[in-house]
């Protein structure tokens, strides 16, 4: 691998890091770390998470910090996993209408009926509840990121700008 690729992966991942650091104190919980591999296309249960944190957490705080995560991934990402983040960035924008990094349920809806499948109030609520899990009433990056890994095959072949 050129090392121009590894400097252009390295400055994807610190992008990826700091959208799921959502305290932004620089290191990762074992629910950001989960969100982030799931973002990532990876499928890792509870007990694979925790096993993962441990094995990379070499300062032990519990916690992941940058160097620690890509020393543990970087041998395995390759350009494609990252291509797939910024295109899941690029959907993501489309919905975040006014670009303040929150979907809200009015930016839902109107982006669901410009693709053609406008909502009815029941299933944007439902929608919004399925995807909000901290209860804010607005998707982040890191909540779309996983509902969109979650049902990826339910949006395949869907135009979304």
């Amino acid at each position: 691998m050129s090392s121009k690729l590894q400097v252009q992966q390295l400055n994807q991942l610190r992008e990826i890091f700091g959208r799921f650091d959502m305290d932004s104190d620089g290191s990762l919980t074992m629910l950001e770390l989960a969100a982030l591999l799931r973002s990532l296309g990876l499928k890792p249960s509870g007990d694979q998470v925790q096993a993962l944190l441990a094995n990379m957490d070499s300062n032990a705080n519990g916690k992941v910090e940058f160097d620690e995560l890509i020393r543990a991934i970087l041998p395995d990402i390759n350009a494609q996993v990252l291509l797939n983040q910024e295109q899941l960035l690029g959907v993501f924008k489309c919905f975040d209408r006014d670009g303040n990094g929150y979907i809200s349920a009015a930016e839902l809806a109107g982006a669901m009926a410009k693709m053609g499948q406008p909502l009815t109030y029941r299933e944007l609520t439902e929608m919004i509840k399925e995807a909000d899990t901290d209860g804010d009433g607005v998707i982040s990056f890191t909540e779309f990121a996983t509902i969109m890994a979650r049902s990826a095959s339910d949006f395949l072949g869907l135009s979304f700008c």
